[in-house]
């Protein structure tokens, strides 16, 4: 009976693993089209950010509370400033102008940044492999963004963009290094009901003017459904599964998940007709995946202690 309800856990941790990522990636395309028709990267990252609150403090309000001292209260501000509020205004506007399927490949740096981040904070070591995972993995990165510099189109790839979407990635890797100590002391909700609402104190006073703007002229139906995705799956549903998994799931394959988000982003991208697949993008996809493979792979400083 022990064994199959360990497996059964393990099941829905991948589940939840491969719901968030595929989720994550559809919300790229589905993104890009609902600022091409509508709105902008302020007021998607807007409805974001205040939508996703909203969401967990009424899903908060339905499971146990957990105390939180004043403390750790204040210490989600930062992690709100760099876990949503850099991350997602960034990624958000690089995704207005880049190409959905550019910003796709970029989100799977992410654990690249970590090794770095881990490296100057927490003292892990760098080994060979992960050197060499870095050195690919920015060398697709790079790749990309040349190609972008060069064609300089919204479905090919913008140089500015492919650089706010790597920012984003950066900003939630150090996220990850300053504050994982203390989201590991609390549920989701309790976690993201704090951090969600210290970024949208920050970011509605200088966004609110500009959305009502927006809001004040024709937005079409099919719009609104893209933004309902965005907030209700590619962010509330998506945050929820992907603490599910990390709950059960080692680090290494959590990772690996991240691959799912650019095939499911570059597929549902050509079928819309808002990307465009360069033999670059390939080469890329390549060079960073094999990139954060290595890194992933790599030996930390625990496993390297417990060797004789």
């Amino acid at each position: 009976m022990d064994a199959r309800k360990s497996e059964n856990k393990a099941l829905t941790a991948h589940l939840s693993m491969f719901g968030a990522c595929a989720g994550w990636g559809l919300m790229a395309p589905v993104g890009k089209d609902a600022m091409t028709h509508g709105f902008d990267g302020i007021t998607l990252v807007t409805f974001r950010v205040a939508g996703a609150c909203l969401l967990f403090w009424i899903a908060s309000l339905l499971t146990k509370r957990e105390h939180v001292p004043m403390k750790d209260k204040l210490m989600f501000i930062g992690a709100g400033f760099f876990g949503l509020l850099c991350n997602q205004c960034c990624y958000t506007m690089g995704l207005s102008i880049t190409s959905p399927i550019n910003a796709s490949i970029v989100t799977t740096s992410m654990p690249i940044f970590a090794m770095l981040l881990a490296a100057l904070i927490l003292r892990e070591p760098i080994t060979g492999k992960k050197a060499l995972g870095v050195m690919m993995g920015c060398s697709g990165a790079l790749m990309l963004i040349l190609a972008s510099a060069a064609h300089a189109s919204d479905k090919v790839g913008d140089i500015r963009g492919d650089l706010l979407c790597l920012f984003a990635q950066f900003s939630f890797a150090l996220y990850l290094s300053l504050f994982n100590p203390l989201i590991r002391r609390y549920n989701v909700f309790t976690i993201n009901k704090y951090m969600f609402s210290w970024a949208t104190l920050m970011l509605l006073p200088f966004t609110l003017g500009h959305v009502s703007d927006v809001l004040a002229t024709s937005v079409p139906a099919k719009t609104w459904w893209e933004v309902a995705y965005v907030v209700g799956v590619g962010t509330f549903l998506g945050y929820i599964l992907t603490m599910i998994g990390q709950r059960t799931l080692r680090p290494t394959v959590v990772s690996v998940y991240n691959y799912v988000q650019p095939i499911v982003s570059v597929a549902a991208s050509l079928l819309m007709g808002i990307g465009v697949l360069k033999p670059t993008h390939i080469v890329a996809v390549v060079l960073v995946f094999s990139g954060v493979w290595l890194v992933t792979k790599s030996k930390s400083r625990r496993d390297m202690a417990k060797q004789p």
